[in-house]
């Protein structure tokens, strides 16, 4: 009996791990209607079958005065005891906030806030972003990609471009979603 339930436990674990919803970053190499091909940054080949209603959003450059008070994640690293940006891009109010573990780089960090102020600093700007339960301060070196968002279409889903999704795994290799952020004009979404 104990042995049934380990199996069963086991079962119900993965089944579960199987529905976490994946985040997929990657290259389009085919569009067949609703169906997009990617070619992941790890080089896996996978299949996303877009919703009906999928939303698609197109990157645009952006400054950090243009996302001045308004709700922005930031990928940062922790260098010399300070976090450091390594993208900063508006985000859907609905997104998570606050401050988290990111898998962009090896310790990298998410913060998802509100923008609410911005002072040059040695090395960049400084932005304040607050959240619920605080507020990190970020330095953003120059170079940093700083992106915003124009409502796409299916048709801006192009071999070549670049996509980042949070997906769903249907089966191995399959995944759905219903919105997709895709590049445009060599600026890329968020990774």
């Amino acid at each position: 009996m104990k042995r049934l339930l380990l199996v069963l436990l086991a079962l119900f674990c993965g089944a579960a791990y199987a529905q976490a919803p994946s985040r997929i970053r990657g290259t389009i190499t085919k569009m067949d209607g609703n169906l997009m091909s990617v070619k992941t940054r790890e080089g896996k080949n996978v299949q996303i079958t877009l919703a009906p209603d999928a939303t698609v959003s197109v990157a645009k450059k952006a400054t950090l005065a243009e996302l001045q008070d308004k709700y922005v994640g930031v990928t940062s690293q922790e260098k010399n005891g300070k976090l450091v940006a390594v993208e900063v891009h508006a985000i859907p109010p609905a997104a998570p906030s606050g401050h988290m573990d990111w898998d962009l780089k090896p310790k990298s960090k998410m913060t998802n806030a509100n923008l609410v102020s911005e002072a040059k600093v040695t090395g960049g700007n400084e932005i304040t972003m607050k959240y619920k339960d605080g507020e990190q301060k970020i330095l953003v070196p120059a170079k940093t990609p700083v992106v915003k968002f124009e409502p796409g279409t299916l048709a801006d889903l192009k071999k070549g471009e670049h996509i980042f999704t949070i997906a769903k795994m249907e089966s191995e290799g399959k995944y759905a979603t219903g919105r997709v952020s895709v590049s445009k004009g060599g600026v890329k979404p968020p990774q």
